[in-house]
């Protein structure tokens, strides 16, 4: 048995023992030693697997192998000819939108093709891997997203949805995307397409979300809280003076973020509710500070400060327009609707005492984070960041 190979000293778990530093242990299976590292850190784990007690390890690394052993051939096939070539796929989470349609659908077992009417169809792709194909809307934005994979545990026989394979082991037997549900197996996720489609079951805040991923779990070309926000400060608040330079009450700030996150597009951010504009100036600009990815992209982020570091105003168009090609499409369609208000802002400047330079200052750092640079080059880099702003807002009809 495996457990008489997991000698060591450290944590004594009955007739077995495992210690808290790595260990190497070998086994001979198939006639072959197969070897293996074990930890322990309050589970006991092999690479990305953590299990209860040895004796699970034991019971999935069990599996593993005889699957690896006796079934090589299934698994180089797993990942040829998939079924979501044929029919695509819809997360678990939606319904059809278009019609059934009758196809062929491999046995994964007996490698047999079957066929049959459509709800036999229907009622064996929702067994095999819950799938069926999904009209896209042609109203609907459509932006390429890579989908976000997570080692994932399923509970009772679950299939791959790439490949329409078994997916087998005790924990940890695939992945899970955690925008779209899509399961796949770990080696079968490197080969689906960027055609994540978010989907509101997992998607479950607006705050600190990835950008594309919000605006495609909502079908909309841009953030609802920026839409939201801008129409609400630019019915009430650009007389303001000092607006976005005047800080709202962070407690307040707190409450819209929460509210977004709860109600979505339902939030309630208005006068009656928050009669000082700077908190919903605030909740925007909070929003634009909680994006994983910014809103001038750490990919981007380079050629845009090279544009703000050039002397000659017709070179810097030039490479601005160039770093705007590099943003994704939402990225730079907010953008776009951003810098179009800011412009705004700048014809109540008497009012608001807020010009293009001022914005800047303001929306420099909350709108680009330079990608792992030092303290130092951070610091000078924030002068750029303005500049860059300042002239997206002047130049702004010449740019979108």
């Amino acid at each position: 048995m495996f457990e008489q190979i997991l000698m060591s000293t450290g944590h004594q778990y009955g007739n077995l023992t495992v210690d808290k530093r790595p260990k190497y242990y070998g086994r001979e299976f198939g006639n072959q030693t197969r070897n293996f590292r074990l930890y322990y850190d309050g589970k006991h784990f092999v690479g990305e697997k953590r299990f209860e007690s040895i004796h699970d390890l034991v019971t999935d690394g069990l599996i593993t192998l005889y699957i690896e052993t006796k079934a090589a051939e299934y698994i180089a096939k797993m990942t040829i000819n998939p079924i979501y070539e044929h029919i695509g796929y819809t997360t678990l989470s939606r319904e059809p939108t278009n019609k059934k349609h009758t196809v062929a659908v491999r046995d994964t077992f007996d490698g047999k093709e079957s066929a049959g009417d459509n709800d036999t169809v229907e009622k064996r792709l929702t067994s095999l891997v819950r799938r069926a194909t999904l009209k896209e809307n042609e109203h609907i934005p459509k932006y390429e997203k890579v989908h976000s994979f997570k080692v994932h545990t399923f509970r009772g026989p679950h299939w791959c949805e790439y490949c329409a394979n078994f997916m087998w082991g005790l924990i940890a037997q695939g992945v899970k995307c955690a925008d779209c549900g899509l399961n796949v197996h770990k080696q079968c996720s490197k080969m689906v397409p960027n055609d994540c489609k978010p989907d509101l079951k997992h998607v479950k805040k607006v705050y600190s979300c990835d950008l594309t991923t919000l605006v495609k779990a909502h079908f909309t070309k841009r953030p609802m809280v920026v839409d939201m926000c801008i129409r609400e400060i630019e019915s009430r608040g650009l007389n303001s003076e000092g607006l976005y330079r005047v800080s709202g009450f962070s407690d307040l700030i707190e409450d819209v973020k929460m509210a977004f996150d709860r109600d979505g597009e339902k939030a309630d951010i208005s006068v009656n509710m928050y009669e000082d504009i700077n908190i919903i100036t605030g909740a925007l600009k909070l929003y634009f500070r909680d994006l994983p990815i910014p809103l001038i992209t750490y990919d981007a982020y380079p050629k845009f400060i090279e544009s703000a570091k050039s002397t000659d105003h017709d070179e810097q168009l030039e490479i601005l327009h160039e770093a705007l090609n590099l943003l994704p499409p939402a990225h730079c369609e907010t953008l776009h609707y951003l810098m179009a208000h800011l412009k705004r802002v700048t014809l109540h400047e008497k009012e608001n005492l807020m010009n293009s330079e001022n914005l800047g200052i303001v929306f420099g750092p909350t709108l680009m984070r330079a990608p792992e640079l030092d303290a130092m080059a951070a610091l000078n880099d924030i002068r750029y960041q303005r500049l860059v702003v300042e002239m997206l807002i002047k130049n702004e009809d010449i740019l979108f």
